[in-house]
């Protein structure tokens, strides 16, 4: 029989993807990032310093999150980690209010933004680790996915207010045609500026209800921060030497590491991609993240209970297929071209088709986060399900260099923001062929059934 403290648990936790997800959706994709290429008023030179900024921070990521993982599960006190990490959030999702026209502290800004950016990373491992505790082994899915789809639905809504009240065009107006609200100045960019302090204030709201209906299950290891801290490479040491005894887990680490780094990449690039091939606007790359987001939410769902019916690997397989297609796709739209089509100058298709390519990614996307979160539950040991989560982590940072870094490299080299995008195809097909090796439950039951199992809601 489902509890109401139970219920309540869950959707607790449902409230950290809500409440987390306006960093992915307005700073690392919609708003700010095409923001940087107004800054620098040149999209290659504005793709390869994002990209030296995710590289970075991704790079301090991987080398801490196995680490704190395997501290969390000899230390416990989860739910204190995301507080600290939360700190970092909000602290550097503020600190992007300084990024204002013709600034020369942009360096700051892109560091404050990287502190953020490891904040949400690492709050996110502890968060991911309780999810085997929320229901059975044929539950999980169902529940990922109406918590990823949850979080979309947040990140929609905040793209959606920051667009119609607050982010301008270079005409000073909002989507509704009106000066930023609250008085900001739209000549300094405050309304587009105002996203960082937007965000961060988002977070606190919404995390409130984590806090307060989110409970740690009874059991759970609690030795002091000290001894955990000594404890945890050793076994973390051991745990990384018997990988290759695990080859269902190393397989799915080594293609979640590529297929996710190419995600992100496209995540991370699109909106600056679109601002620069296509000429868009803050405003036109908010209205292409609107459908992006709306597709995530909706397949996301869709994909967790397909995930709940079939299993995570069909739909992450799929979803690696459809985004390899997507990337081919988006080599070949420009303003001068169609698939090889020259185009008038005045023509909408290819704002059309990009809008179609970000619906697709953003369909793709939800449904293989989702379907990830729940095949590391089965491949990962229960009893060291955080650290589990910390190696998630670390294989989906590990690499988190290749995607921005060759994208960088590439575009400095071709000048061409188009050719800059080749190197996911090449990422996602390399987790596409790791994925082979991927066992559907992995060597062991990761999620056995939880004492306080429930219906996912």
């Amino acid at each position: 029989m489902v509890t109401t403290s139970h219920r309540k648990r869950i959707w607790g936790w449902f409230f950290f993807d809500w409440a987390s997800q306006p960093y992915n959706t307005l700073l690392l994709t919609f708003i700010f990032a095409p923001y940087v290429k107004e800054l620098l008023d040149d999209g290659a030179a504005a793709q390869a310093a994002w990209g030296y900024t995710i590289g970075l921070g991704g790079a301090l990521i991987a080398l801490l999150a196995p680490f704190l993982g395997a501290m969390a599960d000899k230390g416990g006190h989860r739910l204190a980690w995301v507080a600290a990490f939360s700190v970092l959030y909000v602290l550097g999702a503020s600190g992007i209010w300084l990024a204002e026209p013709g600034t020369t502290n942009l360096t700051l800004v892109l560091l404050l933004f990287g502190l953020g950016l490891v904040g949400m990373e690492f709050a996110t491992i502890f968060t991911n680790a309780m999810l085997p505790d929320l229901g059975e082994h044929d539950e999980i899915g169902r529940i990922s996915g109406s918590g990823w789809a949850f979080g979309y639905v947040g990140g929609l809504l905040s793209l959606v207010i920051m667009l119609l009240f607050f982010a301008e065009s270079a005409a000073g107006t909002t989507l509704l045609g009106w000066a930023p609200a609250f008085g900001l100045d739209a000549a300094a960019r405050e309304g587009t500026r105002f996203v960082g302090p937007f965000t961060a204030l988002w977070y606190v709201v919404f995390m409130v209800p984590f806090f307060l209906w989110v409970r740690e299950l009874p059991g759970h290891a609690r030795e002091p921060l000290r001894q955990a801290a000594r404890d945890a490479w050793p076994e973390l040491r051991s745990t990384l030497r018997q990988l290759p005894s695990a080859p269902s887990l190393f397989a799915f680490l080594g293609s979640s590491m590529f297929y996710r780094d190419a995600l992100n990449g496209l995540y991370v690039f699109g909106g600056l991609y679109a601002a620069g091939v296509l000429g868009w606007s803050v405003v036109d790359t908010g209205v292409f993240g609107i459908l992006a987001v709306i597709s995530a939410a909706v397949f996301a769902w869709i994909g967790g209970r397909a995930d709940s019916r079939f299993g995570p690997k069909p739909v992450i397989t799929i979803c690696v297929l459809l985004l390899t297609a997507i990337c081919v796709s988006m080599v070949f739209v420009s303003r001068e071209e169609l698939f090889g089509v020259p185009l008038a100058p005045d023509s909408r298709l290819p704002d059309v088709a990009f809008y179609a390519l970000g619906a697709a990614i953003g369909a793709a996307g939800g449904a293989l986060q989702s379907a990830s979160r729940t095949m590391m539950c089965r491949q990962g040991d229960p009893e060291r399900m955080t650290q589990a989560f910390g190696l998630y982590a670390l294989a989906g940072k590990a690499t988190s260099f290749l995607a921005p870094l060759s994208i960088g490299l590439v575009t400095d080299v071709s000048g061409s923001q188009q050719m800059g995008i080749s190197p996911l195809i090449v990422l996602f097909l390399l987790g596409l062929i790791l994925l082979h090796w991927v066992k559907p439950d992995g060597e062991r039951a990761a999620c056995p059934p939880s004492a306080q199992s429930s219906p996912a809601p």
